[in-house]
């Protein structure tokens, strides 16, 4: 299990989804990166609470949610 968060630098608070390292995952990424012209930040973290200057933590629950999110703050 992991968190796939993405940030827009400089602006407080990010998007956060819990949920597994592999193909989908990666597939998902790198599509929402090329979509979003590297606007944001994606990154992975086993543990969300350790990147403390990225808080305030939306949590969401889908892809399809996390995609819709990180478009409005990229």
């Amino acid at each position: 299990m992991c968190y796939l968060i993405a940030k827009r630098m400089n602006k407080p608070g990010c998007i956060a989804l819990q949920t597994e390292i592999g193909e989908e995952m990666a597939r998902f990424t790198d599509d929402l990166q090329e979509k979003l012209k590297y606007n944001i930040q994606i990154i992975t973290s086993s543990t969300p609470t350790a990147y403390s200057e990225y808080e305030p933590y939306h949590f969401v629950s889908s892809y399809e949610e996390f995609e819709k999110e990180a478009s409005l703050i990229g």
